[in-house]
């Protein structure tokens, strides 16, 4: 299986991309990103596009691939509605229309957040914003597509998020990490990138996937 991960400079994204170099049912990885990850691997291929609204520039190197784990995100803190709807549903709006054009037998695995408002009429700027999004990648016309809303997310095998006051906050709670893992409604890294591999090998019917769920999936990929 070839996939394309967007986001793998990120918490998550690099996450999901170790599990991905990792699985055995992945034997191409492509990653998108504004700035170089500069890391080496026999599976992986790296393309640098620094403005995400531009991919078509690059579209000849997404044809042929079998899903896109799109990890590409930004916080809603300091942004209007204008701006992190340019960023959160304009760009993943571009870059679904290309590659279902290009690749319309793929499946699209999508990372929102918990509290996704699915109606777009909630308070929340952002949960609008999110749930847009998910609704715009449901109807595009895959051949599969996720949304997975994960909340609280422990880093593993030496990730760290671009966030500092993130990474501070994980150096002070890495003592308990054993204890929050024991909760359903925590996941990590590993497990996120797990389940990504699980729904991808084996297909479901639930399409909004939170914590409980993520973690019941990588269960199975152990």
């Amino acid at each position: 299986m070839k996939v394309i991960i967007t986001g793998s400079t990120g918490m998550v994204g690099k996450g999901v991309l170790l599990e991905c170099l990792e699985s055995s049912d992945i034997d191409r990885v492509l990653i998108i990103n504004r700035s170089s990850l500069d890391l080496q691997h026999p599976k992986l291929k790296e393309i640098l596009v620094p403005e995400f609204l531009n991919i078509a520039t690059v579209k000849d190197d997404l044809a042929g691939y079998d899903a896109c784990l799109y990890c590409m995100g930004t916080s809603a803190l300091g942004k209007d509605e204008t701006s992190y709807n340019l960023i959160t549903y304009e760009t993943t709006k571009v870059f679904a229309d290309l590659l279902q054009d290009l690749n319309p037998n793929s499946v699209f695995i999508y990372v929102s957040g918990v509290g996704t408002d699915s109606t777009e009429k909630g308070r929340a700027m952002w949960a609008r914003v999110k749930g847009k999004t998910e609704n715009m990648i449901f109807q595009k016309g895959f051949k599969d597509a996720y949304a997975f809303r994960p909340g609280v997310i422990l880093p593993e095998k030496g990730i760290k998020s671009k966030t500092s006051w993130y990474n501070i906050s994980y150096v002070i709670m890495r003592p308990f990490f054993p204890l929050f893992k024991l909760s359903k409604n925590v996941t990590t890294t590993t497990k996120l990138g797990q389940a990504m591999m699980a729904v991808l090998k084996s297909p479901m019917a639930k399409k909004i996937l939170y914590n409980p769920d993520i973690n019941q999936l990588s269960e199975g990929m152990t």
